[in-house]
């Protein structure tokens, strides 16, 4: 397998931590619009992989239960500066939502009235424009012919009819199959291949760890008589068996602390919205229900309780296969089936882009002319995505005002 390409030299920590930290404050839209921002920023700004390795690691992350953006970041984080970068992506990238989250379940209100509701609706609009220029880009990379493009409309089809994470993985795994019928040519070794500090003993290590947990917290919690232990049992549950991430683990979750009567369901509903309200991964949502919960310790030390246990699972499962996925990527056969997956990743962001970004966004003629100009920002003027969420954020309070 060969190494990194000169592009893709390692990094700092600390460079890894301020890039995450400036994609911790600005990507609004939830975990298809994240995959977004994190090709504008590192794929096409910074060049710290290409369209080709990025797409690898989003279809591997898609796979796997967990929060699949912070996954994705978790690895980028892990490939530019190992085991520390990996955590100062992790960090940087959930610290501004969670002490957001933090904040608003200690009292502090946020994003209320016409203004609130407009700065909102314009982050909306932003994520749609964003992972439009996601789309686009990444379908001229990855779809450059017929078969390929096939393969990424009939998963868009297949995630638009089959909604949620049981339609985005068999849009993979279907695609996966096409690829290694219809694109088999020039299977010789691909260049610039991601590789990853972990070794095959670290990642048998993480997943018999991801297992002991999983199924050892369920009776250890109860015996302990702990509440921070029984605390972080439901939420490393929650974060172990959903797929998909985002809007998926609210089920979960619920059950998780509403059915037993930790957080009260008014409670849980509005620290969802308030979740809507900031940057970041939706798994900080975690934050809020444990600093809300009544059963734990509660405050900023239940918050980092819960958000340990959601995203540990996801982060070792990670860990733990990549060693793997490294080794079996390079073979020919491997190459064929991540042509096809590639391109079913092109066509399940495409899918998302539809539903339920454009739908829920896109509400009239105003919206559509801002989500154009936002667009139009990001891909012939180069604007920052900093500088096209406040475009955004000024025109959803402009359209709320005017309508």
């Amino acid at each position: 397998m060969t190494g990194p390409t000169p592009d893709t030299a390692r990094g700092s920590a600390g460079e890894v931590f301020r890039v995450f930290l400036k994609l911790g404050v600005t990507s609004f839209g939830g975990p298809v619009a994240h995959l977004g921002y994190f090709r504008d920023e590192l794929v096409r700004r910074r060049a710290w992989v290409n369209d080709r390795e990025y797409a690898d690691l989003v279809a591997l992350c898609q796979f796997l239960p967990g929060p699949a953006s912070s996954q994705v970041g978790f690895g980028l984080g892990l490939h530019r500066a190992g085991s520390l970068g990996a955590l100062a992506a992790f960090t940087a990238f959930t610290l501004p939502s969670a002490a957001l989250l933090v904040a608003f379940a200690l009292g502090a209100s946020v994003f209320q009235g016409v203004i609130g509701a407009g700065i909102l609706t314009g982050l909306k609009i932003v994520a749609v424009a964003i992972v439009a220029q996601a789309v686009w880009g990444m379908a001229r990379t990855l779809t450059p012919d017929r078969s390929r493009a096939g393969i990424a409309v009939a998963a868009a089809l297949l995630a638009i009819l089959l909604a949620g994470s049981l339609g985005q993985i068999a849009a993979i795994l279907l695609g996966a199959l096409a690829g290694l019928v219809f694109c088999r040519q020039a299977t010789a070794a691909l260049p610039g291949q991601m590789s990853f500090p972990v070794s095959r003993a670290v990642g048998i290590g993480c997943l018999v760890l991801f297992a002991l947990l999983l199924f050892g917290l369920p009776l250890l919690a109860p015996a302990a008589g702990s509440p921070g232990l029984t605390l972080f049992e439901a939420f490393y549950r929650a974060g172990a068996l959903v797929f998909g991430g985002g809007h998926v683990v609210l089920p979960l979750l619920q059950s998780g602390v509403v059915e037993p009567g930790w957080v009260t369901n008014p409670q849980f509903l509005a620290g969802y919205g308030a979740t809507q309200a900031v940057p970041g991964p939706l798994f900080t949502f975690a934050a809020y229900l444990g600093t809300a919960s009544a059963f734990g310790p509660g405050g900023v030390a239940g918050a980092a309780v819960a958000l340990a246990g959601i995203f540990l699972p996801g982060f070792l499962l990670l860990t733990g296969v990549l060693p793997f996925w490294d080794s079996w990527r390079s073979r020919p056969g491997a190459q064929a089936l991540m042509r096809g997956a590639n391109a079913a990743v092109v066509g399940i962001l495409a899918a998302a882009l539809y539903n339920p970004l454009f739908t829920t966004a896109i509400t009239g003629p105003g919206p559509f002319c801002l989500g154009l100009v936002c667009f139009v920002l990001l891909t012939a003027w180069k604007a920052p995505p900093l500088a096209v969420v406040l475009v955004g954020a000024a025109g959803g309070v402009l359209l709320g005002l005017l309508g």
